[in-house]
């Protein structure tokens, strides 16, 4: 693990990570020197970048549980449950179908299906969250053809039982899970997801660009062309007419061919989270957490999430609020003593990484403390 944290150097007090990750040192030479061979190369630069692309693959594969041909890579996560959302909603031979989702999930987790179903492909169905084996089988009946659900919540940091709700739907319901809040953070049941869709700017700390789209072989077969473009299918080149067959694999579903250095960006991400070790990254940043949320109930303040929750496992995400005091104010007081945070919904968010300092927790401790003082004495 020390290995792993010579690789990152963010401010002191960044506990911002579910929000945006500074990229770590190997990203950072990826991208200067692919920056590098762009400009002093041109065209003749392509080949390695495909030879790079085709290696985050494997990469991804390794940590997903999949084949390389599973794994795609699209510009966002959002560009790939778009992908996701468009090509469920044109699956071949089928009647239109319901998808169950939490409609309290992070905006980008539900428009994708929103939008799909404005195109009449296919029916959402919003139910109150988190999305637990109970929820979703109160809501089961024939009409659910799928369920998306957020690997990690954004906002409280609740972890989706993913084997549970894979072995609940059955093999028949396609299962479509949002990792960007889990990849590179926790480890996940990866093998119960269907479909999955994962950027590189948070946890992996691989900067925007870039995104892992993974399809199963199991439940291709089940999907239409969706946004599925050029580079999604066979020889568009040479073909004498259009549309032409998809490609097989996950890239049927690419609009268009991914942004080569960022590709290899999040490959290097990737690796390092392969090298290191998922388990140990979620341990380390269970342990700093679990430290920030001790000192801030230790000054009287109120937490929600992270590691050791009853029942259930923890994320990286927690949150905090003092009673009694404005939580803009308090985020505001956070941030001049150089602690990154956000604010949501009246609570304010901690998403520490493996890298960050333990002692963080002392001045987090301050300003909440000074902050309920000040509410005191007024």
């Amino acid at each position: 693990m020390r290995d792993y944290l010579t690789q990152f150097a963010e401010p002191f007090g960044y506990l911002d990570f579910a929000r945006f990750g500074p990229v770590s040192e190997p990203v950072r030479r990826v991208l200067v020197r692919e920056a590098d061979r762009l400009h002093r190369h041109g065209w003749s630069a392509l080949d390695e970048l495909d030879a790079q692309t085709a290696e985050a693959a494997r990469t991804a594969g390794g940590l997903l549980g999949c084949a390389p041909h599973e794994v795609a890579f699209v510009s966002s996560t959002s560009h790939g449950l778009f992908a996701a959302a468009h090509a469920f909603a044109q699956s071949p031979g089928r009647a239109d179908g319901t998808v169950l989702m939490a409609r309290t999930d992070f905006p980008g987790a539900l428009y994708p299906w929103l939008r799909a179903e404005e195109n009449r492909g296919l029916k959402v169905r919003q139910i109150d969250g988190p999305l637990t084996v109970d929820t979703v089988r109160a809501h089961l009946d024939d009409q659910v053809r799928a369920v998306a659900v957020c690997a990690v919540d954004a906002a409280t940091g609740f972890r989706a039982p993913l084997a549970g709700l894979k072995e609940l739907i059955g093999p028949d319901r396609v299962l479509v899970v949002d990792a960007v809040q889990a990849l590179g953070a926790v480890e996940i049941a990866a093998d119960a997801a269907d479909v999955l869709a994962a950027g590189g700017q948070k946890w992996l700390r691989a900067g925007w660009g870039a995104a892992v789209l993974m399809v199963r072989d199991r439940v291709a077969g089940r999907l239409g062309p969706g946004l599925g473009g050029w580079s999604g299918v066979q020889d568009p080149i040479e073909a004498p007419a259009h549309p032409c067959p998809p490609r097989p694999g996950a890239v049927a579903h690419t609009l268009t061919n991914p942004d080569g250095p960022a590709v290899a960006a999040l490959g290097a991400a990737l690796a390092l989270v392969r090298d290191t070790g998922a388990d140990r990254i979620e341990a380390r940043i269970a342990e700093v957490l679990g430290g920030l949320l001790d000192a801030a109930r230790a000054v009287g303040a109120e937490t929600d999430g992270g590691p050791g929750r009853p029942g259930e496992p923890g994320s990286g995400i927690g949150r905090l609020r003092l009673p009694g005091v404005d939580p803009a104010a308090v985020h505001a007081a956070l941030a001049a003593a150089g602690l990154a945070t956000t604010l949501r919904a009246g609570w304010i968010r901690l998403s520490p990484h493996a890298s960050t300092d333990p002692l963080a927790a002392v001045p987090l401790a301050e300003v909440l403390d000074r902050a309920r003082q000040e509410v005191r004495a007024a």
